[in-house]
This record gives structure tokens, C-alpha cells and sequence, in this order.
């Protein structure tokens, strides 16, 4: 595909991406850049992806390092995002029109729009629809491929729960979250001492050009080698308790506007900036407990067979005629319920995926929903009851488990990256880049 990889919140914040490039100059521009593995970047991505850079730069007022620089991170985003693309079709992970439909939908809704308005909204901004729904396909790909890789290298320990707990107990009601602004001077696995030494210069440069008063944006951009260098390092809000154990030390009582670093770990040397600070209530949270059946498609099952089979269902269990928790134990494909008669117990509706949480949402107690579709295939959804949170223990620890579970989970993706980078064979053809 000629265009390129970009999270949903990143193509919102940039306007989407402008697509009036003369169709002549697009052929000259649309050659092999860089050989990643089994795949290709072309030049025309690693365009498309500056120029949303340079538009959102503009619309912010951020000044940006040289075109170099520049093309050097559109480089290493675009790597990224084409490993996990093909990770993603060795692992046949696919999303669906349907699906992919009513995650756009979504999109629209929280930008409170109809359909209508949001396509629209997109065209004012020179995209294709077409083409930005395949923007969106991809990013859920990435997002499920990262999921299905990560979440296994993610473990946590009683002690480490029980831990947070006493910490969280003893914040009391208001609890730190910070907006960090964070530049990486990574350090390959075995380098040298004079590579560590030279990171370390380029760091303590860095810290200098910030301490006279240098575009902390700007300089993530041009340097960093962390996740989110193309937004100028902005990791957004994070707990304290959420953060990287590392950065969480760092940061502990320092005030906005603080640089902090360099702080050494084994991806390299990390620069924080605190742009902002905030306390963070401790609120009553709505559970809900429900139940559902999953069908997921097959080679052997369609799409279209799968709704069908559950919208028949959904007509017996409304007459009468059937029962939930039979149909669930005979036919859903969900191991972690299908036994309980598909019950999934008491949970914060956050935890569900967009599409799940969104029907939930729209249900009475004990209605059951339309069969919907999401990563996982179709599912018919029976609410049981809602109750509000009262902040008992389980709560805090299941709190505190989620807390960590974040942590963990970013400080792993970022570990996986870096490691399918390493080991994934890549040639930079363009002898400029």
C-alpha cells in the first residue's frame, strides 16, 4: 500500500493526510526506499509522512529540525509499522469490513458526528474516504499484532500488587499523573564503552541545547529514537504508579516545566521533560456483569453464516425457546466463559474492546444485544445487571494490577520493537537517508 501507517489519534491530530499530489510527480516520488525483510518502504510513504509532520507542525506552531532529520524518523516509523504489518499476515490477523466499519463509527461518535459529518469532515481535509478507512484497518492490525505479542511477556507477582496497594492507600484520595515529554539516545545491546560514552555526550548535548532555552519538540524530533519522537516525545498523561518504574523515580516531587536526565537503562539514555502536572480523584466506577456468545469466522464459516447463526439465537432466546447458557456452552468459541454459560463476571466496560463496550453501554438489564463484531468475531451480548463501584479492596487491587499491567505492557512494547528491529534485515536504499 502506498499509504502510510498512522495511529487513529495521530491522523485526527494532523488533519489526516493531504493527498493533491500531482498523479506525475506521485510516479516519480513511488520507488523502493528501504528493504524490510519481505516487505518494501516506498519513497511515497516516507512523503506522506513528512508532509503530515510539517502540516501538524504548522497548525501548532512547533518549529521542526532539518528535512534530514526528518526523513531519518519517518524512516524508523515506517520500519516499525511494516515489520508488524508482516508479522501480522504470518500470524493471519485480518480485520473485516464490518468490523472495520463500525470502528469508524466510533471514531465519529466520540468526535460527537454522524457518519456523514465525519466523512465530510475527512474529504474538507483532502483524504479519501477509501483511503482512510485502510489507514484505520492498518492501525488495528498493528494494535492486535502488539497485543498478541506483548501481553505474554507480561508478568506480575502478588508482591508487586500488594505493593502498589499500600502505596495508593497511602496518596490517599489524590494521586499524581503527569504529561512527559521524553527524548531516547538508544544504545544498541552490545556496544562498546566508547558507544555508551558517545550517547552519553550526545545526551548531556541535548540537556544543554534545552537548558539555553532549545524546542523540546523539535529536538525529540531530530534526535530521539523513542516511540513517539514523530509527536515530539509527548507520552500524554500517565499515573505515576503507571509510568516506567525508571521514570516514575525520576519524576517523584518534581515540578512542571522540570528536565530531567540523562537517566541511563538498557535501551539508552532517556531525557524527560515534565510539561505538566495534574491530581487525579479517585471516582466510583460502573461495573457491569454480562454474558456472551463468541462465533468467530472460518475457512469453513462465513462472516455472513456467523451473524446469522447468533441473529437466530438472539430470536429463540427472545421467544423463549432457548436458553443462554446451553447455547453458550454448545457453541461459543470463547474458552474463558463458554463453560460459566458464557458469563464474564463483574468488570469495568473499559476493559472490552471499542465495539463490545460500546453495545454494553447502549443495553437495559437483561436485553440482549444485535450481534456485533469485533476482533475476536461476532458475539450476542446478554447485560445481567450494573452496580457503581464502591472502592472495596477488590477494586484497589484490581486497580493496582491494571496499573502495573500498563507499565509493564509499554515497557515491553518497546523492548519487542527494538528487538524485532535488531534482528530483522533492513537496507536503506536511498543513499541520502
Amino acid at each position: 500500500m502506498k499509504k502510510i501507517l498512522l495511529t487513529v489519534t495521530l491522523l485526527l491530530a494532523f488533519g489526516l493526510m493531504a493527498t493533491s499530489t500531482p498523479s506525475n510527480a506521485r510516479e516519480l516520488l513511488d520507488k523502493v526506499a528501504v528493504i524490510v525483510d519481505k516487505g518494501v518502504v516506498l519513497e511515497s510513504e516516507i512523503t506522506d509522512l513528512m508532509q503530515g509532520v510539517k502540516e501538524n507542525a504548522v497548525i501548532n506552531g512547533q518549529t521542526l529540525p532539518s528535512d534530514a532529520a526528518l526523513r531519518r524518523q519517518a524512516i524508523e516509523r515506517l520500519i516499525l509499522e511494516n515489520l508488524q504489518a508482516q508479522m501480522a499476515a504470518n500470524m493471519g490477523i485480518q480485520v473485516s469490513d464490518p468490523q472495520l466499519d463500525q470502528t469508524i463509527q466510533n471514531i465519529a461518535q466520540q468526535q460527537n458526528m454522524s457518519m456523514a459529518e465525519f466523512r465530510n469532515e475527512i474529504s474538507k481535509d483532502g483524504v479519501a474516504f477509501e483511503v482512510y478507512r485502510e489507514q484505520v484497518r492498518r492501525e488495528l492490525i498493528s494494535g492486535e499484532v502488539r497485543r498478541a505479542n506483548v501481553r505474554r511477556r507480561v508478568y506480575i507477582t502478588d508482591q508487586e500488587v500488594d505493593s502498589l496497594m499500600t502505596i495508593i492507600n497511602e496518596q490517599g484520595a489524590q494521586q499524581a499523573e503527569y504529561q512527559l515529554s521524553h527524548i531516547l539516545i538508544d544504545i544498541p545491546g552490545d556496544a562498546s564503552e566508547q558507544i555508551v560514552g558517545e550517547a552519553r555526550e550526545r545526551a548531556e548535548k541535548i540537556l544543554e541545547l534545552l537548558g539555553s532555552g532549545s524546542d523540546f519538540a523539535r529536538l525529540a524530533i531530530g534526535a530521539s529514537s523513542g516511540p513517539k519522537a514523530l509527536e515530539g516525545g509527548d507520552m500524554g498523561w500517565m499515573n505515576i504508579n503507571a509510568m516506567p518504574t525508571l521514570f516514575a523515580e525520576a519524576v517523584g516531587n518534581k515540578q512542571k516545566d522540570e528536565v530531567i536526565g540523562p537517566i541511563r537503562s538498557g535501551a539508552g539514555f532517556h531525557i524527560l521533560k515534565i510539561a505538566d502536572t495534574r491530581g487525579v480523584e479517585i471516582v466510583e466506577v460502573e461495573e457491569v456483569n454480562a454474558r456472551h456468545i463468541l462465533i468467530s469466522p472460518s475457512i469453513i464459516l462465513s462472516d455472513a453464516k456467523a451473524e446469522q447463526m447468533l441473529t437466530e439465537f438472539r430470536t429463540e432466546l427472545i421467544e423463549g425457546n432457548a436458553d443462554f447458557a446451553e447455547l453458550a456452552k454448545q457453541h461459543s468459541q470463547d474458552p474463558g466463559s463458554a463453560l460459566r454459560g458464557g458469563v464474564l463476571g463483574w468488570n469495568d466496560p473499559s476493559i472490552y474492546v471499542p465495539e463490545f463496550k460500546q453495545s454494553l453501554a447502549s443495553l437495559q438489564k437483561d436485553e440482549y444485544s444485535m450481534p456485533i463484531r469485533t476482533v475476536h468475531g461476532w458475539h450476542l451480548i446478554q447485560l445481567i445487571d450494573r452496580r457503581v463501584d464502591d472502592a472495596t479492596e477488590k477494586r484497589k487491587k484490581d486497580r493496582a494490577y491494571q496499573l502495573i499491567f500498563n507499565r509493564k505492557f509499554q515497557e515491553e512494547t518497546d523492548a519487542w520493537l527494538r528487538e524485532m528491529r535488531d534482528q530483522a534485515y533492513i537496507e536503506v536504499l536511498d543513499e541520502n537517508a
